[in-house]
């Protein structure tokens, strides 16, 4: 005869508790997702590219010739995934690749002529998304929310 297991409050009795829907890290991730998905919307169907690609466009159309480890180091984002989406942007033609001056082993990237396009498009959308989500905030909000922006990312670096 099988026996039945323990009711979950049972197993967890013993163990500290962690309230996902209060823990900072979760609720960063949870609210990150939620706004990149957003905004993924409005780009993803009309140009067909992910929250990925569009971070590599907008790195670049901030920050021309980087290279991939530059691209993944101001994004923060896995350098595997950073070059399976230059490998995408690049075959569609909305990146492009040079070698960098005089150092030949170095390649530096940049948006092409198409890859501006989809910049110029997407970037409005984005900066209209984000004033109104900020539109929820009174200016002394979003001041605040800031300055504690700024100082949490200064306190979880390395």
């Amino acid at each position: 005869m099988a026996h039945d297991p323990a009711p979950p409050q049972d197993r967890t009795a013993a163990h500290e508790v962690l309230e996902l829907e209060r823990f900072l890290p979760y609720r960063l991730s949870v609210l990150s997702n939620h706004v990149s998905q957003t905004i993924a919307n409005a780009y993803a169907e009309r140009f067909g590219i992910g929250i990925t690609e569009w971070r590599v466009i907008a790195v670049l159309g901030r920050y021309p010739e980087l290279s991939a480890n530059g691209v993944a180091d101001r994004t923060a984002m896995d350098k595997v995934a950073v070059s399976r989406a230059v490998a995408r942007l690049l075959k569609r033609g909305l990146v492009e690749r040079e070698m960098h001056g005089s150092d030949r082993r170095r390649s530096v990237l940049q948006l092409s002529e198409a890859g501006y396009r989809v910049y110029d498009e997407v970037v409005p959308l984005a900066l209209g998304y984000e004033r109104d989500l900020l539109a929820q905030l009174d200016e002394g909000e979003r001041i605040m929310l800031d300055r504690l922006l700024t100082k949490l990312d200064l306190a979880s670096r390395p």
